[in-house]
């Protein structure tokens, strides 16, 4: 026998619901009864179950009705029909609406017990799938999160830990450090990650705008509101809304949003009726939201309500260790994307990425290695090939100040390239065109770096 279930039976005919109940919970099963669809529905909202079985005809509410909004509330649970004869075409109707099976009157004892076991193992399949999806979904957000540095080795700790919760999460950090990047990666490891992941930039909108993409609006609620309109709080249900920027909402929509993380009810724009939501939300700033408080820019109870769980992200200054493996990582992805064969960064332009600091994090280093590979002449990535600020601010690092740590850093590039450059003209004898090859770099590029250094090739003819 299969592993016993959670089961609803529902049936105007209390004679029917008791024989069910009495032969499913001999075989086992935890078996609840309600007589007609509201109550059922309210038993469901209640306390979870594996199937429901009910009836197709029932005063009221019928079968047909309480599957459709059954399956608004859990649309993976089982759900069979119980026909009488001469209806049929409504149990195969029924089958089309999502029922998973339909009993026909009258049915015996062995075709219930078949007919639950049948349903159970499917239910079970479905969320076997969709732990195994959910794993797949989670690793492959987390291989997008490039990091060996024990600050963000932290940080993906508290990420693993919080995403099969259902907590409210706060991702703070300078822009640019890849907040949303950690909000995929929560979503894709909790238990909501078959639903929607819905970001929104609430800095991006004016405040009439944003209302009206957060919480829809109901037609002639405004100026062009033709029809109405569900918002992005609707299509992330039972799924992830992630909020970037928040500490840009205006008072008016904190206070809206207050009161879907405390009831889990809004109405849209020019609307009357409370709407249910289901939907995990997760919130992002760079702002020094405990000040805004202080100063009454910020609700202090909305604060409190989205920093459940706070995940601070370090800027890319702040951990170097991670820039190399960035760097290697966007390299192959534009490589691949570009169709080119860059083979990888030279040592010195990896030491001045290494050296630069970084104000725009982990996306100025991102756009950093797409020019370099759409520019690059070479089969390695050169300093010529980086950003001219990116230069002068490392050169100008490099300058005497009390600190001979930078200065020494500077002369070793410089001296590496110069070196190099040297070695290479006298390998062969001044052939600029052999000396190309044997660097993997166009005669273009190799002329720019004598150029810059000063060096002739006549010095190193044969």
């Amino acid at each position: 026998m299969e592993l016993p279930g959670r089961i609803l039976v529902v049936d105007d005919e209390s004679e029917m619901r008791e024989t069910c109940r009495k032969i499913l919970a001999r075989k086992g099963h935890s078996v609840d009864a309600a007589a007609d669809g509201e109550a059922a529905l309210e038993t469901l909202r209640a306390k979870p179950f594996d199937l429901v079985i009910a009836d197709l005809r029932m005063p009221g509410m019928d079968g047909i009705a309480l599957l459709r909004k059954v399956k608004k509330i859990s649309p993976e649970l089982g759900f069979v029909v119980i026909t009488a004869y001469g209806t049929i075409d409504t149990a195969v109707e029924a089958v089309r609406e999502g029922a998973f099976d339909y009993l026909p009157k009258p049915f015996s004892m062995a075709q219930l017990e078949v007919t639950v076991e049948r349903g159970l193992s499917y239910r079970r399949l479905l969320e076997e799938n969709r732990e195994l999806q959910r794993r797949l979904r989670s690793a492959m957000q987390f291989e997008e999160i490039v990091a060996s540095s024990p600050q963000m080795s932290a940080v993906l700790d508290v990420v693993r830990k919080v995403a099969p919760t259902d907590a409210n999460v706060l991702v703070r950090g300078e822009t640019g450090t890849g907040k949303e990047l950690i909000a995929r990666a929560i979503h894709g490891g909790s238990q909501r990650s078959a639903a929607p992941f819905v970001p929104i930039d609430c800095a991006s909108l004016p405040e009439n705008l944003l209302e009206s993409e957060l919480f829809g609006h109901e037609r002639g609620a405004f100026t062009g509101a033709v029809a109405s309109k569900r918002g992005l709080l609707e299509s992330a249900e039972h799924g992830t809304l992630f909020l970037d920027e928040i500490g840009d909402l205006s008072p008016n929509i904190q206070a809206k949003l207050l009161r879907v993380l405390q009831e889990r009810q809004f109405r849209r724009v020019g609307g009357r009726e409370l709407l249910q939501v289901d939907t995990r939300v997760l919130a992002a700033t760079n702002r020094d939201l405990e000040d805004m408080v202080r100063r009454g820019s910020f609700r202090e109870d909305l604060f409190y309500r989205l920093n459940v769980v706070m995940i601070a992200l370090p800027p890319l200054r702040e951990r170097r260790e991670d820039i190399a493996p960035l760097a290697n990582h966007f390299l192959g992805q534009f490589c691949k994307k570009g169709g080119k064969t860059v083979q990888g960064l030279s040592s010195a332009a990896l030491l001045i990425l290494e050296r630069y600091h970084w104000p725009g994090n982990v996306r100025e280093l991102r756009n950093t290695i797409q020019r370099a590979v759409s520019l690059t002449d070479c089969n390695q990535v050169t300093p010529l090939d980086l950003p001219a600020h990116v230069m002068e601010a490392v050169r100008g690092s490099s300058a005497p100040a009390g600190g001979s740590f930078r200065q020494e850093k500077g002369k070793v590039i410089r001296d590496f390239e110069r070196g190099y450059l040297s070695r290479l003209l006298a390998a062969t004898g001044g052939n600029v065109s052999e000396a190309a090859r044997r660097a993997g770099m166009k005669r273009s590029a190799l002329h720019r770096l004598l150029a810059r250094y000063g060096i002739h090739t006549t010095e190193f003819r044969k």
